[in-house]
């Protein structure tokens, strides 16, 4: 047995994993953290990129990459911080500070034309955005067969201002409160922090969250010194071609911060901001508890999701997925985390003492239903010893 409570037979497992993905050209390099019983465990393989500049530096925990949706939980996170300081209630009304998103309409059918709508039955809520209900995300749907999906994928992500005033442009697709709709609540959160503090909403990240916890590298862009430690991000066709760069759009402060999914960081700073959910380190343990439990109606359930028995197995906590029911070798029931579109992943499973961090940057590897994250999640779990 190694420290942590876990076999040093079955841990190559996880690590013949990772070199399988680097040596079939699946990713140039991957970082997988296992923190369980007060030790950390760390594999490590492959490089920054597949060619030129990264090429020849090993990916490590200090690696930076995009988190993609991974960092939803942060930005719920930076918003119950100014619940816990009596800025705000999680069940006031979001009209003071969000005037776009009073009064709002929602559409009679969410399949159906834009203008045929019915008013909202009440105001959106603080809490709404946490728990992603505030009737407006996501909608799966071919280009040009849904009105509403074609509408929200045109908002793209102006400055702040103009994301909110396109975004109150359009109407709800369910009645808030309804139903789970992905996406869209986290970068909602992101502008809310921002004007119920004054500051950009990467300050307020800063101020309330980073510093004080240290997480030096996590933010809305690296900086000049750090972008030889930005990994490239991939995207899959033929062969691996660049999707993103370190000379891409993370080399220069975004127009949008978004709290649904421009936030990069490492896997060290994630370890710190996983461990300070479980010691309590920036927010209450009242207040974790109400993150990392499900908040889901099962109603809410019923009526939102990408689709059919997408939410059988989990709910939604603030800003994060819960585990409700084990169906395979994973995550146990109660566990809590997300993942992100570049193949990014984190669960804490409060059961086993166990966190978990995956840092790839393969984009639309995010789906934690995919074969290779299943395999990455047999792994870990076949290793507790």
């Amino acid at each position: 047995m190694t420290t942590g409570g876990f076999s040093a037979r079955r841990l190559t497992r996880l690590r013949n994993l990772l070199e399988r993905w680097v040596e079939t050209g699946f990713v140039p390099g991957a970082v997988a953290v296992l923190a369980r019983h007060g030790a950390v465990h760390v594999e490590q393989t492959g490089t920054l990129a597949f060619a030129g500049p990264g090429s020849s530096a090993p990916m490590g925990t200090g690696t930076i990459v995009r988190l993609g949706s991974m960092g939803k939980p942060l930005a719920a996170a930076c918003l119950m911080t100014l619940v816990e300081d009596g800025t705000l209630r999680l069940d006031d009304p979001v009209d003071d500070l969000l005037p776009e998103l009073a009064e709002r309409r929602v559409l009679a059918d969410p399949g159906g034309p834009l203008a045929d709508t019915v008013p909202a039955h009440r105001a959106i809520l603080v809490r709404d955005l946490l728990t992603y209900t505030l009737g407006i995300g996501m909608v799966p749907a071919e280009p040009g067969t849904v009105p509403i999906a074609d509408a929200i994928d045109a908002i793209g992500q102006p400055e702040p201002d103009e994301y909110l005033r396109r975004l109150g442009a359009l109407p709800l697709v369910r009645q808030p409160g309804d139903a789970w709709m992905y996406d869209t609540a986290g970068d909602v959160t992101g502008v809310l922090v921002a004007r119920a503090t004054g500051q950009s909403f990467g300050a307020a990240l800063r101020e309330r969250i980073c510093e004080p916890l240290g997480m030096s590298d996590t933010g809305f862009s690296v900086a000049a010194a750090g972008l030889d430690r930005l990994a490239t991000a991939y995207v899959p066709v033929s062969g691996p071609e660049i999707e993103d760069g370190p000379d891409g759009r993370f080399s220069r402060p975004p127009a949008f911060e978004s709290g649904g999914g421009g936030i990069v960081s490492t896997a060290a700073d994630w370890l710190t901001f996983a461990s300070s959910l479980r010691s309590y380190g920036v927010l209450s343990r009242p207040a974790v508890t109400l993150m990392t439990s499900d908040q889901l109606t099962p109603e809410q359930k019923a009526n939102g999701g990408f689709g059919p028995g997408y939410l059988a197995a989990i709910g939604w906590g603030f800003g994060m997925s819960v585990r409700t029911r084990r169906t395979d070798l994973g995550p146990s029931v109660g566990s809590y985390g997300w993942h992100g579109f570049y193949g990014t992943a984190w669960y804490t499973d409060p059961a086993e003492d166990l966190t978990t961090i995956l840092m790839i940057q393969r984009a639309h590897a995010g789906n934690q239903q995919l074969p290779h994250a299943r395999d990455f999640w047999t792994a870990v779990y076949q290793a507790i010893d």
